[in-house]
C-alpha cells in the first residue's frame, strides 16, 4: 500500500492505494475530515478501504491541515459554513482531477464519506452531484439551515456578538438551503447511504439525523439494502471502531459490487 502526498490543483491530498493496483481504474472514495482535524487523521478509514481494493483521496479542507492559518478556534468557527461550502465545491474539482489523471472513466464508481464536518460535506455533495455512487456519513447532519440557525442562536445566548449582518445571515441561509439535503431528499435518488451517529452527541444533533433517516425510509422501500442507519446509544461525538469498520465495509460492498 502506498500513501502519496500530492496537490490536486490548489488542494493538498493524501492518495492511498494498493501499490499493485496503482495504475488501474479502481472504485474511488473521497473522504473528508472534521472541523479542526486534517486529512491524515482519517488514514485508518483509508487503510481499511484501500486493502479492499478501493482508491482513497483524503483532502485538506480550507483553513485546515496544510492550509491552516493563524486563527483561534472561535474565529475558525465563524468560517465553519464557508468551509463546508468550499468542501462541496472542491469535491467537484477533485472529481474532475480523477478524470484528468485517467484514474476513472465513465463506468468507474466514486463514493464519498466523512466525519462530522466531513459528514456534512458528504450530505451537501449528495445534494449537489449525481456522480456519487454511494456514501457513508458519520456524525453528520443533512439539515444545514436548521443547524446553522441553531448554532447562531446558541452563540448569541452565550453572549457572543457575531460579526454578521442580518443580510449576510439571509445570504448564508439561502446558500445552505440550495445544498440542504433535508429540504431536497429526492436528490438522493435511492443511492446507497450509510449513517452512523452517537445518541449522546452534543455537537451535531443526533435527532436531526434520525429524523432524516425516518423521512427517507419510504424512498428506499424498493431497495431497502441501500439504506443503513447505525445509531450508537453510548457514543458522543466520536466514532466507535465498530462504526468506522461498518462504514468502510458499506462503501466497499456497494462500490465493488457495482452498487
Amino acid at each position: 500500500m502506498i500513501i502519496r502526498s500530492e496537490h490536486w490543483q490548489h488542494i493538498p491530498v493524501l492518495h492511498i492505494v494498493e501499490e499493485s493496483k496503482e495504475q488501474e481504474q479502481l472504485p474511488v472514495v473521497l473522504f473528508f475530515h472534521g472541523f479542526t482535524s486534517a486529512k491524515e487523521h482519517n488514514l485508518h478509514y483509508a487503510y481499511n478501504l484501500a486493502k479492499q481494493g478501493i482508491r482513497v483521496i483524503l483532502p485538506d479542507g480550507m483553513l485546515h491541515g496544510e492550509r491552516a492559518e493563524d486563527l483561534d478556534e472561535f474565529h475558525l468557527a465563524l468560517k465553519f459554513w464557508e468551509i463546508v461550502l468550499s468542501n462541496i465545491k472542491e469535491a467537484g474539482i477533485l472529481y474532475e482531477e480523477l478524470r484528468t489523471r485517467n484514474l476513472i472513466d465513465g463506468s468507474t464508481l466514486v463514493g464519498m464519506g466523512g466525519t462530522s464536518m466531513g459528514g456534512l460535506t458528504t450530505f451537501g455533495c449528495l445534494a449537489s452531484y449525481e456522480w456519487i455512487s454511494a456514501a457513508s456519513v458519520m456524525m453528520g447532519s443533512p439539515a444545514f439551515v436548521k443547524l446553522a440557525k441553531g448554532q447562531i442562536s446558541y452563540a448569541e445566548r452565550g453572549g457572543r456578538e457575531l460579526p454578521v449582518t442580518p443580510e449576510e445571515r439571509e445570504q448564508l441561509f439561502a446558500a445552505l438551503g440550495r445544498v440542504d439535503l433535508s429540504e431536497n431528499p429526492d436528490r438522493l435518488n435511492e443511492r446507497p447511504l450509510f449513517m452512523w451517529h452517537g445518541e449522546q452527541d452534543t455537537l451535531v444533533p443526533f435527532e436531526l439525523t434520525k429524523e432524516f433517516y425516518l423521512e427517507i425510509q419510504k424512498n428506499y422501500a424498493g431497495h431497502p439494502g441501500r439504506l443503513k442507519w447505525m445509531p450508537d446509544e453510548e457514543a458522543g461525538h466520536s466514532v466507535s471502531r465498530p462504526g468506522m469498520l461498518a462504514s468502510v465495509d458499506w462503501l466497499a460492498q456497494h462500490l465493488l459490487a457495482g452498487v
